[in-house]
């Protein structure tokens, strides 16, 4: 459903995403790690369409990226790092505009709406403007308005920042019955225990490399990791786990 071959992206002197080649199944949750900087959000915003490569491919749905860019982008649900909403509109004007940009026109567009509104617990402030919303409604509707058109692919930047532990329990949810529909997901996160709970499979990238991917059983035994943690492996493959702490010694060092 997703294959990046080679993907490349440079600023200047700097190589952000670096020859990434890794593919996705249909129906698989996807899970990209990596340190600050480690080039996922680069890669999130090349494969949503929004950033071109300075080489590699990429293909969603057998489709390439930038030969049908509009073909592709019609398949794909997107949320960024930072999504915008229109907050004078309501929480159903705002799905309808949505609706209206996909060309989501269809007979069946209100009461699929009213289906999704109700899906994320939104449909008893559907009439409410949204810039009355808490921050986690506001991260609900996006993401309803983003699987509005029924998309082949939701690729999403940290999907649980923001959220309390009833919300983030309900998008968990979401995300296992989106999966059971056959969605392919591809989500970027800090959240450590939201990939190992929630990803088929994890890709970690270090200073634009693929370091590593596969299941949490395949990176335990590449990591040669006795502890079955994500943390732990995660630390290891990044080598966070050799960095000293002798230099916060200063500390204590007045009592």
């Amino acid at each position: 459903m997703i294959r990046l071959e080679e993907l490349t992206k440079r600023f200047k002197q700097v190589t952000a995403v670096d020859n990434v080649s890794l593919m996705v199944a249909p129906g698989e949750i996807y899970g990209f790690l990596g340190p600050n900087g480690a080039g996922k959000t680069t890669t999130i915003k090349m494969l949503a369409g929004i950033m071109r490569p300075t080489s590699g491919s990429i293909y969603i749905d057998d489709l390439d990226l930038l030969k049908h860019p509009i073909e592709v982008k019609a398949r794909v649900g997107f949320i960024p790092d930072r999504p915008f909403l229109y907050e004078k509109l309501t929480g159903s004007e705002f799905m309808s505009f949505m609706a209206n940009l996909y060309g989501f026109n269809g007979a069946g567009r209100e009461k699929r709406i009213q289906q999704f509104l109700e899906l994320f617990e939104l449909a008893e402030w559907a009439k409410e403007l949204v810039g009355s919303y808490s921050h986690g409604m506001k991260q609900r509707l996006i993401m309803s308005a983003a699987l509005l058109h029924e998309p082949r692919v939701f690729i999403v930047d940290e999907p649980l920042v923001g959220f309390d532990p009833k919300g983030a329990r309900l998008i968990k949810r979401i995300f296992t019955r989106l999966k059971r529909s056959g969605l392919t997901v591809f989500m970027s996160t800090h959240t450590l225990e939201v990939a190992e709970e929630l990803c088929d499979r994890i890709g970690i990238i270090q200073k634009g490399e693929l370091l590593a991917e596969g299941t949490v059983a395949e990176l335990k035994e590449l990591a040669g990791q006795e502890d079955s943690r994500l943390e732990s492996i995660f630390l290891h493959l990044t080598g966070a786990e050799t960095e000293s702490t002798e230099d916060i010694g200063f500390i204590n060092q007045n009592n």
